[in-house]
């Protein structure tokens, strides 16, 4: 019974933390596009110095953005760098990302190094 008793509380701690985590990890940190500057567009993602002046001048020359698929439009950012990009992008509101964004670079040489292994010709054995 007591050991029932603890898996329970357990199991309830667990909950309430899984629950407060958002809270606890505070606000997303976002750039808004309708207002950064170029040295802000340069914190995201897969966003150097080059795009990050054209994504300005586009918003110089046709207005706030409305959609952020627009930034698509933008030479340099396709639809992969897009995806990567909208968990920070924001179309109002403060830009709170002060941080260069790092993500995780898919590790390529793995799966170059598994067909490797194979002699010229020969499919790679399954088993």
């Amino acid at each position: 019974m007591r050991i029932h008793q603890r898996t329970l509380a357990a199991a309830a701690l667990v909950l309430c933390l899984l629950a407060a985590a958002p809270a606890l990890a505070g606000e997303a940190k976002t750039v808004n596009v309708n207002t950064a500057t170029a040295a802000e567009f340069q914190l995201l993602p897969r966003i150097g110095p080059a795009v990050a002046a054209r994504l300005v001048e586009q918003r110089e020359k046709n207005g706030p953005w409305k959609s952020l698929d627009d930034l698509m439009l933008v030479r340099g950012i396709g639809e992969s760098t897009y995806e990567q990009l909208k968990p920070y992008v924001a179309l109002s509101g403060p830009t709170t990302l002060v941080e260069k964004v790092k993500l995780p670079r898919a590790p390529k040489a793995a799966a170059k190094s598994e067909k490797s292994d194979a002699p010229a010709g020969k499919p790679a054995a399954n088993g």
